[in-house]
């Protein structure tokens, strides 16, 4: 059996699970911010809808996030949204968590949601949630690759359900496969040409090419009459003229 690759897959199992831990804090900072916005926008601006629609659909992917984190509905996880699943890592957690930050950040821009305007503690809470889920993000997609394995097939979820576990399932599966390749490798039953058949030789020497077959042979007329199978042709003493007592009109006085 071969040596894991992973030596940190141990110690990666107890961080990858205290970053778990960090991504449903910073995406619950990114849902209450996104609720603080939604209010302070309906007070202040006449056109609210559609920034309302939009800190809607930010909570509602945070939320969404949360969900996957917390190893809930995996099989339904891993048929829809793979790159959420078990088998993938954290890049698209991360890039996700990456631009909800740059979002939130970017509607401190407004002068409806500026620090004079929504007061300084919600101001802070607002930049504190964009700031840490840019660098959770960030720290995600590191993970990700730090954690990784892609000869053996081991992705940093698994390192995080298994830890130290998931390297050697992934070392023994990959080992079982290729004895089951060996195997059936060596059961198939090899044929040499020494043992086929003269019939068969001939058959896979013979040309390619199509047979060209001559068109039939005309005979003469002298010929023809000589040969054995020609019909012979009725004369006039062959043919007589039938009784004509036997014919039906001679019988028409009889009905």
């Amino acid at each position: 059996m071969a040596f894991p690759k992973l030596p940190l897959a141990g110690p990666g199992y107890v961080i990858l699970n205290i970053v778990r831990v960090m991504n449903i804090i910073c995406l619950l900072a990114i849902i209450a911010a996104s609720v603080l916005l939604l209010v302070k926008t309906f007070f202040v601006s006449n056109f609210f809808f559609f920034e309302a629609v939009t800190h809607v659909a930010i909570a509602s992917i945070s939320s969404f996030l949360i969900v996957s984190e917390l190893s809930i509905f995996r099989g339904y996880f891993d048929r829809n949204w793979p790159l959420l699943g078990q088998d993938s890592g954290f890049i698209t957690l991360g890039t996700a968590m990456v631009l909800l930050g740059i979002s939130t950040l970017g509607y401190l821009n407004n002068q409806a949601t500026s620090q004079d305007a929504i007061g300084l503690p919600f101001w802070r809470l607002i930049l504190g949630a964009g700031i840490v889920s840019i660098v959770t993000g960030s720290i995600n997609i590191g993970m990700s690759f730090l954690f990784r394995d892609s000869d053996l097939g081991v992705s940093a979820r698994h390192v995080r359900a298994r830890g130290a576990v998931a390297t050697q399932e992934a070392v023994t599966r990959k080992d079982s496969y290729k004895s089951f390749q060996l195997s059936r490798k060596g059961s198939l039953p090899t044929y040499s040409s020494s043992t086929s058949s003269p019939r068969s030789a001939s058959v896979r020497h013979a040309p390619r090419f199509p047979i060209r077959i001559s068109s039939p042979v005309m005979t003469t007329t002298e010929e023809f009459a000589r040969s054995p199978i020609t019909p012979k042709s009725p004369t006039a003493a062959d043919l007589a003229v039938p009784n004509l007592a036997h014919h039906p009109a001679m019988y028409s006085n009889h009905v």
